[in-house]
């Protein structure tokens, strides 16, 4: 036998691996010798897969489909039984199939191997046939459906047809076009624009009468508070030292919560609230975003950020919702239910959350997964933002061309959608944290161990003592001064001999010493931290400095790239603004005589341990149940004032506002129903505030709030005139200190961009138009008419 012929019909009898082969016959022969010859394109194939079963269906004739019915009845036949015998092999049969194969090439009968060579070539040569009416009946199918698949040219659909361009040159570039359905054809382009993304019309040959798949809203649940946080602190996990430093946090911290949560539950009277979906994503511990936080737990860094993703978890979990943590990307997919590969193509269906929670990196990080999707389902997020995000910096194009843009910024959210830590930024909401407190046993005992000449530094980092010898020096001479500075091998040089330096403590430990301690004192960073409140409420004075001038994005390092324009007058503003002496003194500690005169005072005088309500585990869950109650960022809210609205209005000209005797200040009229709103619109009072001052000052001088959901219902004619404005001109523009007047020549303009409502903005030349509102002493995100 020919060398060439033996090795193909030794490859004919391995591959198939049967245990009988005269069962096969001659027609195994063929077919082997059909696939060798065709390049093994069909060895591959099981039964159902055929090409000729596959395309009998787009064949034009009766005769033609008769004959590839018979010719794909007798080939199956063949598989059938190929795969039935292939599936009895093994290693002994293998071994007879060597011995038949030797035998066959020492018995070659005469004509045999010819004679199957004739059978092939002629299967072949029917299988050429076969091919070249395939490829006529595919010519006349794709020709009956090309009208189907032209590209449309439809006005309200402009951008279909430089979209499929993009898709003809760029759909290999994402395995989730793949994932949709997409081949590489015109069809397919189309059908993806329009059924998946929407820049292309409906096609008329598709079935549009089946309801597309999508994740299904379950039914409303109640959301019931709980008091056994196991269950959250089995979610949290472990694996990672700042994952087992949030553990810490809520086990030490549950029985508070358990009490706030029955507290709680008694002042809403048991009422029903919906169960919401909670994502959780914390972006700044995935792995992607460099976690640099974890390995920094135990040695000495920053840890505020924790401390409140710790309480956020806390707060929502004891709040009955259904939560679910996320701290890696390959989660955030899994949870999302994002389509493989780069984020190019939207998530279909309805987003399995009602909200998430999130950060700046975990942002960027949903941007990468969802592509177009996020902007559909951005109005169900929640963004934790330290140290806010004022409109200017949060809208993109306004942003970029008045030289606003950080690399914080543009997100074009609703600046209410950003939530801080303080209550600095009234364009954001306040989110905050929780410090523990003490019962009445533990004051008592705090106070009868007060060392009135002991002082703990605050500043856990070498870095932070370095330039501050002077005022060390003259506090050494009247306290006792402790330090919790990290260090490793040897005490860090940078903090003085006479400092006794514990290292860094465990919390409870930091808080028995901070419970001897009097003072509790800032070196000017970290700004804005938990650790004031939380020695304020184990019963310390605060002393801290003043910056003069201000801190900000325009003179100091740290802010230069936040999407803020705050000045930041101390170390701890809040502290400052909202807490005061005698538990807060805020001194310029530049000048020796006034920082002296400080310790002096904090010496002499006698405090409680105190924390704001707003502080508390009620406070915080109070605060943010109401947030998940009332705030809709998804809700279009109609044009204000509408045509029916205005015409019942009372007055000459007709108002919604009226000024009461003996105020500046316009208020929303009692006898005309307001628009739905959260705060409430009776809580509104309308300020114009004087050249060159921002709302957020304006309103504070007031002792009240700006607050930026009012804005939409004083952006009109009415406002201006309830003012006493008079008006030369009125325009709308895009401007984020507008609605305003201008002083000369007394031009008065709206605001035409809803995102760019600002508390914040502040221009000379200009006086705002300012809707303040009260707010409940210790719970500054409430109303006196929200609770």
């Amino acid at each position: 036998m020919d060398p060439v012929r033996s090795a193909m019909v030794r490859r004919c009898l391995l591959t198939s691996r049967p245990f009988r082969i005269f069962v096969v016959g001659i027609g195994f022969f063929s077919l082997c010798f059909l696939m060798t010859s065709l390049g093994g394109q069909f060895s591959a194939r099981r039964l159902g897969d055929s090409p000729f079963t596959v395309h009998t269906e787009v064949l034009g004739g009766l005769e033609s489909r008769g004959v590839l019915r018979k010719i794909s009845d007798m080939l199956e036949v063949i598989l059938k039984r190929i795969d039935a015998l292939s599936r009895l092999g093994n290693a002994s049969d293998s071994h007879r199939l060597e011995e038949l194969s030797s035998a066959l090439d020492r018995f070659q009968p005469v004509g045999l191997v010819e004679r199957i060579q004739a059978i092939a070539q002629n299967v072949s040569d029917m299988a050429t046939k076969v091919e070249q009416i395939l490829q006529r009946a595919t010519g006349r199918a794709r020709e009956s459906s090309t009208s189907q698949c032209d590209v449309p040219k439809d006005p309200h659909y402009p951008d279909c047809p430089s979209k499929v361009d993009w898709m003809r040159a760029r759909w290999t570039s994402d395995p989730c076009y793949s994932f949709y359905g997409v081949d590489g054809s015109d069809c397919s382009f189309l059908v993806y624009l329009s059924e998946v993304e929407w820049f292309c019309p409906p096609l008329a040959w598709r079935n549009h009468s089946s309801t597309p798949s999508v994740r299904t809203t379950p039914s409303s649940q109640a959301a019931t508070l709980r008091s056994d946080l196991g269950p959250l602190l089995d979610q949290v996990g472990t694996g990672k030292e700042s994952l087992s430093f949030m553990r810490r946090r809520i086990r030490r911290l549950a029985v508070q919560w358990s009490a706030a949560a029955r507290r709680l539950d008694n002042r809403l009277c048991s009422r029903w609230r919906e169960q919401k979906r909670i994502l959780v994503h914390v972006g700044f511990l995935t792995e992607e975003s460099g976690d640099v936080f974890s390995p920094k737990v135990l040695k000495g860094g920053p840890l505020g950020e924790m401390v409140q993703w710790s309480d956020i978890l806390a707060a929502l979990y004891v709040l009955g919702h259904d939560l679910k943590i996320s701290v890696s990307v390959k989660e955030l997919q899994r949870f999302l239910g994002v389509p493989p590969g780069r984020g190019n193509c939207p998530l279909t269906g309805r987003l399995p959350f009602d909200l998430i929670y999130t950060d700046y990196h975990g942002l960027q990080q949903m941007k990468q997964q969802m592509g177009i999707s996020l902007k559909k389902h951005k109005c169900h997020i929640r963004v934790i933002d330290s140290f806010g995000t004022e409109p200017a910096y949060n809208h993109e194009e306004y942003a970029t061309q008045h030289n606003y843009r950080t690399n914080w910024g543009y997100w074009n959210l609703n600046c209410r959608q950003f939530m801080t830590m303080f209550p600095h930024t009234p364009d954001n909401s306040f989110m905050g944290f929780v410090a523990e407190v003490m019962n009445e046993t533990d004051k008592r005992i705090t106070r009868l161990n007060k060392v009135d000449s002991m002082a703990v530094v605050y500043g856990k980092e070498p870095s932070m003592w370095k330039g501050k010898e002077k005022f060390l020096a003259i506090l050494h001479r009247y306290m006792e001064i402790h330090g919790t500075v990290y260090y490793e091998a040897q005490r860090p040089p940078e903090v003085p001999a006479f400092v006794k330096n514990h290292g860094l403590l465990p919390q409870q430990e930091l808080q028995q010493l901070l419970r001897k301690a009097k003072l509790f004192i800032g070196f000017g960073f970290p700004y804005e931290g938990p650790a004031p409140l939380e020695a304020i409420a184990n019963g310390c004075i605060f002393l801290q400095p003043k910056f003069q001038p201000s801190h900000s994005s325009l003179n100091h390092e740290f802010f230069r790239g936040k999407p803020t324009s705050r000045q930041v007058s101390s170390q701890h503003p809040y502290a400052q603004q909202y807490i005061g002496r005698p538990h807060v003194l805020t001194v310029d500690f530049n000048d020796s005589r006034q920082f002296e005169d400080a310790v002096h005072e904090v010496m002499r005088t006698q405090v409680d341990p105190f924390l704001p309500y707003e502080y508390t585990c009620e406070g915080m869950l109070e605060r943010l149940n109401a947030y998940i109650e009332h705030q809709d960022f998804c809700q279009v809210d109609a044009p204000f004032p509408s045509m029916n609205a205005s015409k019942s209005w009372p007055g000459n000209p007709p108002s919604p506002f009226i000024l009461p005797p003996n105020s500046s200040a316009l208020v929303w009229a009692p006898n005309i129903t307001a628009p739905a709103c959260w705060p409430p619109l009776s809580a509104m009072q309308l300020l114009l505030a004087q050249e060159g001052v921002s709302c957020v000052g304006s309103c504070q001088v007031e002792g009240l709030i700006c607050e930026p959901a009012f804005f939409p219902f004083i952006n009109n004619p009415e406002a201006f005139t309830g003012l006493r404005v008079h008006c030369e001109a009125l325009e709308a523009e895009v401007n984020h200190i507008f609605p305003a007047v201008s002083v000369e020549p007394g031009e008065c303009f709206l605001q035409k961009e809803p995102l760019l409502y600002s508390c914040a903005g502040v221009q000379a030349k200009h006086r705002r138009l300012c809707p303040c509102r009260d707010f409940l002493r210790g719970q500054v995100a409430m109303c006196k008419d929200c609770v």
